[in-house]
């Protein structure tokens, strides 16, 4: 080919291109040599619009560097993007409604040169080259062949650069997550760290069994209120197992829309539901070999609890959509702070399942029981607040101490941190006192009891309640603090979804 030459440089700088800029400014310059101009511009598309990026030529000024064309008005430059070949511009498409691209802007005569090169990378359209010349006479067509060549290796630089934003874009998000987790599995294993030098009798033999259990590929059931760490238990008991190393995974059963959750636990096909445009491998696939965490077991609807039943006992699935089996090796650890017992005899929870999950029961005991934990909590994290908001240290004047143990805690140690973290807000540093926790020293009196005629045996109508009256006393707020997230110990996405099932607004 005559231009070879010219062709192969080129080339070889779009393979490897540092400036996309540069690039496209080198390949005007080449360009100039094969197909004669006075301006050539590189148009990038973003909807309808198209704005000018690279621009050589004698009549290159400012105006035409900000130039940018609304493409709804240039039917003929659609017709270029739409066909994939480039176009010459005659005098009647100048002379029509349609006008020249450089009205307003250039001083060019009526019938100049002038030719249209769409820019695309398979189906997405990129932008375009507009080339002009103040001879007036038309592009032949070998020219326009060439130009449309050096279009394509335009169109490659340009792809290659959005390619490299995006993963560069990509790449920042994952170093970020990446330096997220290194946080949270500092702070997880220093609460596990914790529960291994725990100073209550009842926690210390719970350890201790934990420990054996997770030798062991056998499910196991964490139990316990809201708040009391079984999410850290679970994550200590895949520390202490032969797994270590392998893929720990959480997934909380109350935060998934029930007709989502057999597809976000086992996968699914592309075209498997309306809005699965693609496929999806599920979270058992991505704990393989590894371990699974259900949280909120309590909350999954039966049609996947007879899913992981099978799960549990073969080891395979089909996901949804799919008659495909596919085989898994992942230890199940299930948590609630729901009485399974009771969900199995009102037909919420298979019996087979429950049983199936708790070969090995663990209880943990809520944060009032076991007192003498509780000021070691408190300052293990203040440690970690400390090491985490390069702020304080703080210590605990022996009124916050005496508070501290005498609460309740009915949130467990969800609730302690939040005080806690409310506190460290209050005081850059130093002794927190009382007026920072904001509790009061008396423990609360207990309340008597509803009567056995005026209890509701419905599970779920004591659940109704009890959430319809926690949110008309924090005036319908749910986040923030003395929020109703806060007040009942839930996750925020944890306390929306129980409100969603409840039909609570």
């Amino acid at each position: 080919m005559e231009h070879s030459a010219e062709l192969h440089a080129l080339a070889q700088m779009v393979a490897a291109p540092v400036d996309v800029h540069e690039v496209l400014q080198k390949a005007l310059g080449a360009l100039s040599r094969v197909v004669p101009y006075d301006l050539a511009a590189v148009f990038r598309l973003s909807g309808s619009h198209a704005r000018v990026v690279a621009a050589a030529g004698p009549l290159v000024a400012p105006e035409v560097q900000k130039h940018e064309l609304d493409l709804r008005r240039y039917p003929t430059i659609r017709r270029a993007l739409e066909t994939r070949r480039p176009i010459a511009l005659e005098e009647h498409h100048h002379k029509s409604d349609e006008g020249d691209p450089y009205d307003d802007v250039l001083d060019l005569p009526h019938g100049h040169s002038c030719m249209v090169v769409p820019l695309f990378a398979g189906q997405q359209d990129l932008g375009l080259v507009t080339v002009d010349r103040r001879v007036c006479e038309t592009y032949p067509p070998e020219v326009l062949e060439t130009a449309g060549v050096y279009g394509q290796l335009m169109s490659l630089t340009i792809h290659l650069a959005d390619l490299a934003n995006l993963m560069g874009r990509h790449q920042t998000q994952l170093d970020a997550h990446n330096q997220l987790l290194i946080e949270e599995s500092g702070v997880t294993k220093k609460a596990i760290a914790w529960l291994e030098s725990s100073r209550d009798p009842e926690m210390r033999e719970l350890v201790r069994q934990a420990q054996q259990i997770a030798e062991s590929h056998l499910p196991a059931l964490i139990l316990g209120e809201t708040g009391v760490g079984k999410e850290v238990l679970a994550q200590a008991m895949h520390d202490w197992s032969p797994r270590k190393g392998r893929p720990f995974v959480r997934v909380n059963c109350s935060a998934i829309p029930e007709g989502l959750v057999e597809s976000e636990l086992f996968g699914h096909t592309k075209g498997a539901f309306s809005g699965a445009d693609r496929a999806r491998p599920g979270r058992f696939v991505t704990a393989h070999g590894g371990t699974l965490l259900l949280d909120e077991i309590g909350d999954m609807p039966l049609s996947a609890q007879a899913k992981l039943l099978r799960v549990l006992q073969e080891g395979n699935f089909e996901p949804v959509g799919s008659d495909k089996t596919v085989r898994v090796n992942v230890r199940v650890l299930a948590a609630t702070h729901q009485d399974l017992e009771q969900a199995v005899r009102l037909g919420r929870f298979r019996e087979d399942l429950y049983y199936r999950l708790a070969v090995f029961p663990l209880r943990l005991p809520p944060l009032r029981q076991r007192r003498q934990d509780i000021l070691g909590i408190a300052e293990n994290f203040l440690k970690n607040a400390q090491q985490q908001t390069r702020r304080g240290p703080w210590t605990l004047s022996e009124r916050a101490q005496r508070d501290l143990v005498n609460a309740e805690w009915p949130g467990n140690v969800r609730e302690l941190h939040n005080v806690l973290e409310r506190a460290i807000l209050l005081s850059p540093g130093g002794m927190l006192d009382a007026r920072h926790l904001g509790l009061d020293s008396q423990p609360s009196p207990s309340r008597p009891g509803p009567s056995l005629a005026n209890l509701e045996l419905s599970w779920e109508n004591n659940e109704r309640r009890y959430f319809e009256e926690l949110l008309a006393s924090c005036g319908g707020r749910l986040y923030g603090t003395g929020g109703a997230a806060e007040r009942a110990g839930l996750k925020p996405t944890t306390l929306r979804s129980k409100l969603v099932r409840h039909g609570i607004r």
